[in-house]
């Protein structure tokens, strides 16, 4: 067996700098790869002599189709405790372990908040404008009073609740398993989906991935937004219709959005998302934080260390 760990889409050239890798014994060579690799023949070159894989979130797409071609593969690891871009089941066909590591809910509710408040009060412009030699442009929102629905009331979208009643805001909330006696005793009104679109003011998406949450938010949800209500997705792209969410900031027919995740990722360089009026834009930011990189390459190294002993933890089901 050959034993090389790589360690998959490190964007910013520092998972090394975190979980202490040193602890692996000196025989194997942990690599990190800084350049995405979307094309399914470079990243079965890539990884052709990986005993152990180390996924960052779902940045990389590893179906059964690559999974079959990584004969070497013996220990995948993801960031976190699920991946709908690894077919797990395919994986352990092949007799591959495959582990979790812990991951940090705050961080991304608290971006949401930072891209609502951007919106709301016109942050980047005023920023902007001021570099430029200007002074007050533009005329904030108000959260206080304000409705903020959720899409999605789970992990994430309960965090953002008391920050909101904190504001002075109500909530609103629609899923599609949701409990209303669980929302109403977080002080949270239970709605259907279209009255959700239709009251909120801010629109906080927070939802899982799958192929029946695919397009959850689509034209008929952003047609009921107000024109002065606000969309903001912080949980996957694929969750929004792009070319809907699209067509209603060039026709102004929503206040803006802010957006962290993208249908594609890297968001390309000539994607019109990037050119979007009345929208703020990061580049996937929820989980990059110091903590959460802590928490996410500590944990795989002590994946490592447990499987190396013959005593994997943290196993994924599926």
């Amino acid at each position: 067996m050959v034993k090389r760990i790589v360690l998959l889409d490190d964007y910013q050239g520092i998972a090394l700098d975190y979980g202490g890798w040193d602890r692996i014994p000196d025989e194997w060579q942990v690599v990190a790869l800084e350049q995405h690799i979307d094309d399914p023949e470079e990243l079965v070159a890539a990884l052709s002599e990986a005993a152990v894989v180390v996924a960052m979130r779902e940045r990389t797409k590893l179906p059964a189709a690559v999974l079959g071609r990584l004969p070497e593969l013996k220990l995948l690891i993801t960031t976190g405790m699920s991946n709908v871009a690894i077919d797990v089941a395919a994986a352990k066909a092949a007799g591959v372990v495959v582990c979790g590591t812990g991951i940090n809910a705050s961080p991304t509710a608290e971006l949401a908040w930072g891209l609502i408040l951007a919106l709301l009060r016109n942050i980047p412009a005023e920023d902007a404008n001021l570099r430029a030699g200007g002074w007050q442009s533009t005329i904030g929102g108000d959260l206080e009073g304000a409705a903020l629905g959720l899409v999605g009331l789970g992990r994430l979208g309960r965090r953002m609740v008391p920050v909101a009643q904190a504001f002075g805001m109500d909530v609103l909330a629609w899923s599609q398993n949701l409990d209303p006696a669980a929302a109403r005793a977080l002080g949270v009104e239970p709605v259907e989906k279209l009255d959700l679109f239709g009251r909120s003011d801010v629109i906080s998406v927070h939802y899982r991935l799958s192929e029946r949450s695919r397009g959850i938010v689509g034209a008929a949800e952003i047609g009921a937004m107000k024109p002065s209500a606000y969309l903001v997705n912080t949980s996957r792209g694929p969750l929004v219709d792009t070319e809907a969410l699209l067509a209603a900031l060039v026709a102004g027919t929503i206040a803006g959005a802010g957006i962290d995740v993208y249908e594609a990722e890297p968001l390309p360089a000539d994607h019109p998302l990037r050119g979007a009026p009345r929208a703020v834009l990061t580049p996937h930011l929820g989980y990059v934080t110091e903590d959460t990189y802590a928490t996410f390459f500590g944990d795989a190294v002590e994946d490592v260390l447990a499987w190396l002993d013959g005593a994997p933890i943290r196993l994924l089901e599926g």
